[in-house]
Order: C-alpha cells, then structure tokens, then sequence
C-alpha cells in the first residue's frame, strides 16, 4: 500500500511542477505560453481518441478477462506458452506504444509477469508487414539473423527484468 502512496504523491508532485511551468510562462514569457498551450491541445487532441480505445480496451478485459484466466496463460506457470503468447502479440501489435502502457499495466495488475511485459515490448519492433522493405535495403540474411535475435533476446531481456525486479522467473 505504501507503494501506491509513493506514486500516488509523486504524480501529483509532477502535475504541480507542471502547472507551475505553465503558470511561470504565462506570467513571464506569454509567446512560450501560447506555443506550449497550443502545442499540449494538439497532442490531447490526438491522444483522446486513442485513450478512449484503451479504456475501452481495458473495460472489455476486465469485462471477460478474469484474473485467473490472465494467470493461467501469462501468469508465472504459463511457460512456453505464455513465451510464445507473449511474442506473438508484440510481433502483431500495432498502433503507438503509449497505448499498450496501460493495458499492460492492467494485466500485470491481474497476474501477468514481468518477463512477458517485457517480451511484449521488446517484438514490438519486429514488424512483419516492414520485413519486405528491410530486406530490400539490407538484404534477407541480414533481416533474418536480425529478426531471430531480437526475438531471442526479448526472451533473455524478459527473464533479466525478473531477476532484476525479484519476481520469480519463467
């Protein structure tokens, strides 16, 4: 519970500072306060649409997505399975990756280990659709021996991450 708190005090630690940024332009340098103001408007108006998708997202996951099931196939006994899970829905992933910070926060919350949030996160950068175009430029046996490792090492960075953060590993 401590834990929460901590976070809970540092973001709202962070969005002080922030609105005494804002404050501070506004008062003193009031061209940075339209640009930065106009600048943050632009980017809500583009996150709002997809943090709508992902509170939609996670609605439909808490809706039928029980914490068991969650363990079972990304849990610590998921093995190979939840590995491959893993690996395969990092690889088929798409969209900006701010969006799955929150899902994968959720999941984790229900049970999803470490190693398989980073495996994820790591086969986002093997994007199947752009394998044709890397091939063109650096040619197959570069794009093989570069997608295979990546793949593999997501694994070993997954496994890493446990060890690192004193959750049981795979």
């Amino acid at each position: 519970m401590k834990k929460k708190n901590k976070k809970s005090y540092l973001s709202w630690y962070l969005l002080s500072a922030v609105v005494l940024t804002y404050l501070f332009l506004f008062l003193f340098a009031p061209d940075l306060f339209n640009r930065a103001a106009l600048q943050f408007l632009k980017l809500l108006k583009k996150m709002i649409p997809v943090l709508a998708g992902v509170f939609l997202l996670i609605f439909v996951i808490n809706l039928y997505l029980k914490p068991k099931k969650i363990v079972r196939h990304l849990g610590q006994e998921s093995g190979f399975k939840g590995i491959l899970l893993a690996t395969v829905a990092g690889v088929i992933s798409t969209g900006p990756i701010y969006v799955w910070y929150p899902l994968l926060a959720d999941l984790r919350e229900k049970g999803m280990i470490n190693s398989l949030i980073t495996i994820f996160l790591y086969n986002r950068a093997v994007k199947i659709p752009l394998l044709p175009m890397m091939i063109y430029y650096f040619g197959i046996s570069f794009t093989v021996t570069l997608t295979v490792l990546m793949i593999l090492f997501a694994g070993i960075n997954g496994w890493a991450v446990e060890k690192i953060t004193g959750r049981k590993v795979l």
